[in-house]
C-alpha cells in the first residue's frame, strides 16, 4: 500500500493557538508509529498556512497541497485546532467543499456544540438535564436587568462568552456589584453571553468516540480543582497547576450509566463524528447535569481524552489509524 498523505492542521488565531500546537505534536507522534502515513503539518497563523520550514502553503479544490518547495495530494486531514476556527465548524466546511475526509465532527455539530447557548437549548429540547441558565445578546439596560434578576434568584452565577473554549471568557461572579463588569468582559470575546447558576459540583468527563464500527463511551474521569474552585484556562494547561485528574471517577454504577446515556444521546442528537469529550457536573441537589461538549478535545500529554481512551483499552495510534482508513474507504465508495 502506498503511503497515505495526512494533512495535520493546527494553530489558528484563537486563544488556544499554543495548546493546538502541543496537541498536534502528540497526534503526529502517534501517527508516525504507522509507516503507512506521511504527515504534512501546517500551522494556521495570521491567515497564512505555513509548513514546518516556514514555507507558505495552500490547498486547492484538487486536494493538492502546494508549498514553495513541493506539492502533495492530500488523502485525509486532521484539523487539530481547538476553539476558533476548528471547533466552530469553519475548517470542516472548507474540507467538505474540497471533498477531503477528515477527523472530527461535521460543521453543524461543531458549531452547535461550540456555542454554549445553542447547545443548552438543544439539551433542553431533548430532555437532557443541564445547569439553569439565561442568556443575553447585548449589554443593554433591559438585558442587564435580566442578568441581575437571575443573579438575585441564585445568589451567584457564572458569566460565559457563548462561543469560546477552554474557559476563555468565563467568570465566577459572587458579588452583584461586579456583574456588569464581567458581562462587559465576556462580550469582548463573544456576541452573546450565557449566565448560569453557580454550582460547586464534582466535574466529570467522558471520552466518546467511534472505533471499529462502534460508538464507545468510556467510564467518567474526574477533574479535582483546589478547594473545588472553577477550572480555569490556567488550571487546565499550566505546568504549575494544582488541579489533578482521576482517570476513573469514584461514582456508582447508576451514575455511570446515567452519564453514558446522556453522553450517547447528545453525540447522536448533534450528529457528531469520530470523537468528542463530553463534560458533566454531579451535584447533590440536581444529580447529573451535562455541562458541555468539546468536539476536538485537548490532546496534550495531560489531557483527559487520550488518557480515558487508553484506560478503556484502546491505543491512540490504533484509534487514529482506524478513523483514517475507515474514512478513506467510505470516501472511495
Amino acid at each position: 500500500m502506498s503511503q497515505i498523505n495526512i494533512l495535520l492542521l493546527c494553530g489558528g488565531d484563537g486563544s488556544e493557538h499554543d495548546i493546538s500546537l502541543v496537541s498536534a505534536a502528540y497526534i503526529k507522534e502517534q501517527l508516525e508509529k504507522s509507516q503507512d502515513f506521511n504527515i504534512i503539518q501546517v500551522v494556521i497563523h495570521r491567515n497564512y498556512w505555513e509548513t514546518s520550514d516556514g514555507s507558505q502553503a495552500s490547498l486547492g479544490m484538487d486536494r493538492i497541497l502546494k508549498t514553495e518547495k513541493s506539492q502533495f495530494r492530500v488523502d485525509y486531514a486532521i484539523p487539530c485546532i481547538h476553539g476558533i476556527p476548528g471547533e466552530t465548524g469553519d475548517i470542516q466546511s472548507f474540507l467538505e467543499i474540497v471533498g477531503l475526509p477528515y477527523l472530527g465532527c461535521p460543521p453543524e455539530g461543531s458549531a452547535l456544540s461550540f456555542n454554549k447557548i445553542s447547545t443548552k437549548l438543544w439539551f433542553n429540547a431533548a430532555g437532557i438535564p443541564n445547569t439553569p441558565f439565561t442568556f443575553i445578546d447585548s449589554p443593554s439596560p433591559d438585558n442587564l436587568k435580566k442578568a441581575h434578576d437571575f443573579f438575585s434568584k441564585f445568589g451567584a452565577v457564572f458569566v460565559k462568552a457563548s462561543s469560546q473554549g477552554s474557559s476563555v471568557g468565563c467568570y465566577m461572579v459572587q458579588q452583584e456589584h461586579l456583574l456588569d463588569d464581567y458581562i462587559s468582559k465576556a462580550f469582548s470575546y463573544s456576541t452573546s453571553v450565557l449566565i448560569e447558576k453557580c454550582l460547586r459540583p464534582r466535574e466529570l468527563e467522558t471520552a466518546v468516540y467511534e472505533y471499529q464500527g462502534k460508538l464507545i463511551v468510556t467510564r467518567p474521569g474526574e477533574i479535582i480543582t483546589p478547594n473545588n474552585n472553577f477550572y480555569t484556562f490556567e488550571e487546565k494547561y499550566n505546568q504549575d497547576s494544582h488541579s489533578s485528574t482521576r482517570i476513573e471517577a469514584d461514582v456508582s454504577t447508576e451514575i455511570q450509566n446515567e452519564i453514558r446515556k446522556y453522553a450517547e444521546k447528545a453525540f447522536r442528537l448533534l450528529k457528531l463524528k469520530d470523537l468528542s469529550r463530553i463534560d458533566f457536573f454531579l451535584t447533590e441537589e440536581d444529580g447529573v447535569l451535562l455541562n458541555e461538549i468539546n468536539t476536538f478535545p485537548g490532546m496534550t500529554p495531560i489531557s483527559m481524552f487520550p488518557k480515558m481512551l487508553e484506560n478503556h483499552g484502546e491505543h491512540m495510534q490504533d484509534f487514529l489509524r482506524d478513523r483514517v482508513l475507515s474514512a478513506i474507504k467510505n470516501n472511495q465508495q
